[in-house]
C-alpha cells in the first residue's frame, strides 16, 4: 500500500486481490457456508471504503482482519448455523472408496467442525487465523490487538484442546 494516509481504489482493490482469499478461508471455517462466507468479506471491504478517512492505510490490512471476524462472529450467533450445517458431499468428486468412505469423511469433518466451535472465540480466532490467513504471529497480534507471544500460546492451548476434544485424533 502507498504510504499516503488515505486509502483509494486503487490501494483497497490490491488489499482486496491479495486478503480475499485468505479471508475467506478463515470466515467460511467460522460459518461453513460458502455464500455467507463470500458475502461476509465483501461486506469487510464495503465497510472498509466506507470508513477510509477514518482508517491510515498502514493499518487498513488490521482494520479489514478485524472486521471479518466481527461481521462472521455476528453472522454466526444470529444464524445458530454450526449444528446442522453439512460439508458440500460433491467439492471432492465422490467418495472414491464408496458410500462408506464418504460417511466416514463426513462424520470426521463433522467431528472438526464440533471442536472447533467448541473452541472459545479468542482461541478460535488464532488457530483460524494461523492456519488459513497466511498471516504470521506478529500480524494476528496486531489484528488482535494481543501482544505476539499471546498468539503463541493460544495456538499451543487451542491445538491441546483441539486434541482433546478430537480424542487425540
Amino acid at each position: 500500500m502507498a504510504p499516503s494516509s488515505v486509502i483509494d481504489e486503487t490501494a483497497l482493490g490490491e488489499l482486496y486481490a491479495r486478503l480475499e482469499r485468505p479471508m475467506y478461508n478463515v470466515v467460511y471455517r467460522r460459518l461453513w457456508n460458502e455464500q455467507d462466507s463470500v458475502d461476509v468479506v465483501q461486506e469487510a471491504f464495503v465497510r472498509l471504503w466506507k470508513a477510509r478517512a477514518r482508517v491510515r492505510s498502514d493499518g487498513a490490512e488490521a482494520y479489514a482482519w478485524r472486521t471479518v471476524l466481527n461481521l462472521a462472529s455476528n453472522r454466526r450467533r444470529s444464524r445458530r448455523l454450526w449444528g446442522w450445517l453439512a460439508f458440500d458431499a460433491d467439492r471432492d468428486g465422490g467418495a472414491a472408496g464408496g458410500p462408506d468412505e464418504g460417511l466416514e469423511r463426513r462424520q470426521r469433518e463433522a467431528a472438526v467442525r464440533a471442536a472447533i466451535d467448541a473452541l472459545p472465540d479468542k482461541l478460535r480466532d488464532v488457530v483460524l487465523l494461523a492456519e488459513f490467513s497466511e498471516l504470521g504471529n506478529v500480524e494476528i497480534a496486531a489484528i488482535l490487538h494481543i501482544p505476539p507471544g499471546t498468539v503463541g500460546s493460544r495456538r499451543h492451548l487451542a491445538a491441546a484442546r483441539l486434541r482433546e476434544l478430537l480424542g487425540g485424533a
